[in-house]
């Protein structure tokens, strides 16, 4: 795959909503459903004439809170950042594109911030992020700025450089907001990150301050996506948001969820409630309200039990997404404990 840089609308057919019911896992992951008892939701997207080069599948995954701080999971000391991953049967190294949200400072070199949390990445576990297969990092959330502004973008560098690409948070809200774009498979997919849990107005990026972008503010949000859908064929949106320990989205969030879809967006990835919640589907594309915890410690076996969302695009249009049951099985450790609802079996 190629990173593009990007500068930067489409709207979507107004077709009915596409409402799925639950099931649950013998792990007791939920999975999503359609009415008609289809393992997951489909669609088709318009067709795309923006390329000569014949499309191929596309295989997109994404999990929700992932935490590098060794201070934090003591196990990473001993045993090394890959233990995070070993659990994982390479499925993001099988997959074309795998988003994270990074749940820490990206370098812990600056003054801890004076909050009840404060977690900072260990810049060695980078290498084995990248080693196993994931690609984009959000730092569009309430702990990116942790060490303070500086350290935040010391670490967006520090990403970069070891090859992971950053979203949602940068020197100014034009750099927040900008997706990293890339080119797989003879689709150019874009990858926005909003943060929509705030721990105090500083943290917001403006035009001369750096922070993280907005995740609140609907007009803004649609903007973004708009101008994103405008050089890419799929946009896909990773975004903090929601109340600590819900099961279920709050109205605002859907009311976002929506906009953004209607705006462009071909499946959303939340994250923050620190709790799995379904997968959804909206006008037709698939929206993981919550992916919970996955690099994190084993506190409750409700916040172990986790998931790999993943959203499958064919050469045809056709869209299908789902959720693949994993448990954090020890502290910082998760583990796949089913098979994949959709999309090739895992391991083929």
């Amino acid at each position: 795959m190629s990173l593009v840089v990007w500068v930067g609308a489409d709207q979507l057919s107004n077709e009915p909503d596409a409402t799925a019911s639950m099931s649950t896992t013998t792990a007791g992951v939920l999975e999503a459903t359609t009415t008609t008892g289809v393992a997951s939701p489909v669609t088709t997207l318009p067709p795309i004439t923006t390329t000569s080069v014949a499309r191929s599948r596309l295989i997109i995954h994404a999990v929700g809170d992932v935490n590098l701080d060794a201070d934090v999971l003591g196990v990473f000391q001993s045993e090394g950042f890959g233990h995070a991953w070993s659990g994982l049967g390479g499925l993001f190294v099988s997959d074309d594109l795998t988003i994270v949200n990074l749940e820490c400072s990206p370098s812990p070199d600056g003054p801890a911030e004076t909050k009840e949390f404060v977690f900072g990445c260990w810049t060695e576990g980078y290498p084995d992020a990248v080693a196993a297969g994931v690609d984009v990092v959000n730092l569009g959330n309430n702990h990116s700025q942790d060490h303070g502004k500086a350290a935040m973008l010391e670490g967006r560098d520090l990403l970069a450089e070891a090859g992971l690409h950053p979203v949602g948070a940068g020197s100014n809200d034009l750099e927040a907001g900008a997706p990293a774009i890339f080119e797989i498979g003879g689709w150019k997919v874009a990858v926005l990150g909003f943060g929509g849990v705030i721990p105090w107005e500083g943290w917001l990026a403006t035009a001369d301050r750096a922070g993280m972008r907005d995740g609140d503010t609907i007009e803004t949000m649609v903007e973004a996506v708009r101008a994103a859908d405008a050089v890419a064929d799929i946009v896909l949106v990773t975004i903090h948001w929601g109340v600590e320990l819900d099961l279920a989205p709050r109205p605002e969030d859907r009311e976002r969820a929506r906009a953004m879809i209607e705006a462009g967006a071909d499946a959303i990835f939340g994250h923050h409630p620190h709790r799995l919640q379904p997968m959804r589907v909206i006008k037709g594309r698939p929206v993981a309200w919550s992916l919970g915890n996955f690099v994190w410690p084993r506190l409750s076996t409700a916040g172990s039990t986790t998931a790999v969302a993943r959203v499958v695009f064919e050469p045809d249009g056709t869209v299908d997404g789902c959720l693949i049951p994993v448990e954090i099985v020890s502290d910082g450790h998760p583990v796949l404990v089913g098979e994949a609802p959709c999309g090739p079996p895992i391991g083929s």
